[in-house]
């Protein structure tokens, strides 16, 4: 499985950008796919994930403003993100893994696939 994230950029505060992972090789529903970003001088965290069932899961950081979705079809996952702050200011990466246990799912050390990461820069 290969991935490849897009859609970073830099945007002021308040302004929304989608993120894509487009996957190529095998990744049907019984992989799970997340994001994760890093900041500078920052640990690597949880942004947001999509179980295998379809069930979503969110930082507290980002709930209510950003979502992930998956194109089945396509073999794309997406991130909308709107009200973006400074703070989000970040390298996202996206992730994939097909043997993920659910209590897992915010530890970016489980994930097997990972992309190469696209900036956000979030201006004040």
């Amino acid at each position: 499985v290969q991935l490849q994230a897009s859609g970073g950029g830099l945007v002021q505060a308040g302004g929304s950008l989608r993120l894509s992972c487009a996957a190529s090789g095998r990744t049907s529903s019984r992989y799970t796919l997340a994001w994760f970003r890093q900041a500078p001088g920052k640990d690597r965290e949880f942004v947001a994930a999509i179980w295998r069932s379809g069930n979503e899961y969110y930082a507290e950081s980002v709930k209510g403003r950003f979502a992930i979705s998956r194109d089945k079809a396509e073999n794309t996952m997406y991130l909308q993100m709107t009200s973006l702050k400074p703070e989000d200011t970040a390298i996202y990466y996206c992730a994939a893994d097909s043997s993920l246990i659910l209590s897992s799912i915010r530890v970016y050390g489980q994930y097997d696939y990972w992309g190469q990461g696209t900036l956000v820069t979030v201006s004040s």
